[in-house]
């Protein structure tokens, strides 16, 4: 039985005379939380665009085992992504701030909607079967993520943090197979990382959602991980679990330097604090 979600295989893109992504190729399997990781200009977000569409490879393919059957993903319009099983936040928090809570939500439950126009312009009983059932999706969301006391306050008046949970939330409402998650905790404090942490590991394990994630806190990738791609300039440096990645000399290299390098700074910082005890 084929437990593989998202097939890239041989992901390329270039902007230019620029190499963004080369060669690039994983899979995420059905049930897992696979993150990538890697320095700034890794190509890891550049990634996460390939799959929802925003960009086109140059070359390579992507295949997604979707709701209605596999499809190429490579060969799909932005527009049908969502409809295909497929919900993301970004770095940046992209909402209406002058909108709910509640509407945003509610606005993430478009990729369901069964009725027409003359229906929803009388209200019939059909739209009003669906009007509940978005509003008790909703509500389910909302009492996973703790956002109740949240519910009816406009997003332009809510913390950083609050915000980072209602995108969250919002891309849970698409009821998605699949949630790309563009570093959930960049701007959150120690306190708002571990309930991030808590969260994801709640939508593998009680949604049976698959998670890919880009994140830079080594600690969070450790913690809710189970397996880590690790990139470079574009290219794939290893793959493994949190700790086969953390140890590989390749990515030791990428993120602090030479291994030598490493151990020749730990010596110094050694002799340092030998002075300054002494």
């Amino acid at each position: 039985m084929n437990d593989t979600l998202l097939s890239a295989k041989n992901l390329s893109v270039r902007f230019g005379g620029v190499l963004a992504v080369n060669n690039v190729s994983f899979d995420v399997k059905k049930g897992e939380v696979f993150t990538l990781i890697g320095p700034n200009g890794a190509g890891k977000t550049t990634v996460f665009n390939l799959i929802s569409r925003i960009y086109t490879p140059t070359t390579g393919t992507i295949d997604y085992a979707g709701h209605g059957g596999p499809v190429r993903l490579t060969d799909q319009a932005p527009h049908t992504i969502a409809r295909l099983g497929i919900a993301r936040t970004f770095q940046n928090i992209e909402l209406f701030e002058h909108a709910t809570v509640l509407q945003n939500l509610l606005i993430g439950r478009h990729t369901h909607r069964k009725t027409g126009l003359w229906s929803e312009l009388f209200f019939t009983g059909k739209t009003r079967a669906a009007e509940i059932e978005a509003r008790e999706k909703v509500e389910h969301v909302i009492d996973l993520l703790d956002l109740q006391h949240h519910r009816e306050s406009l997003v332009a008046g809510l913390p950083y943090g609050v915000r980072k949970v209602v995108e969250l939330a919002r891309a849970l409402c698409t009821e998605p197979r699949l949630l790309l998650l563009d570093e959930p905790s960049s701007g959150l404090n120690v306190e708002e990382t571990e309930d991030m942490a808590f969260w994801i590991t709640d939508i593998k394990n009680e949604l049976g959602i698959t998670v890919l994630m880009v994140e830079h806190d080594m600690s969070l990738v450790s913690k809710v991980s189970d397996r880590v791609l690790a990139m470079s300039m574009g290219t794939e440096l290893a793959t493994g679990t949190p700790a086969e990645v953390q140890a590989d000399p390749g990515v030791i290299e990428a993120y602090l330097g030479s291994v030598d390098d490493v151990s020749s700074l730990r010596r110094e910082n050694h002799k340092t604090s030998h002075k300054v005890s002494a």
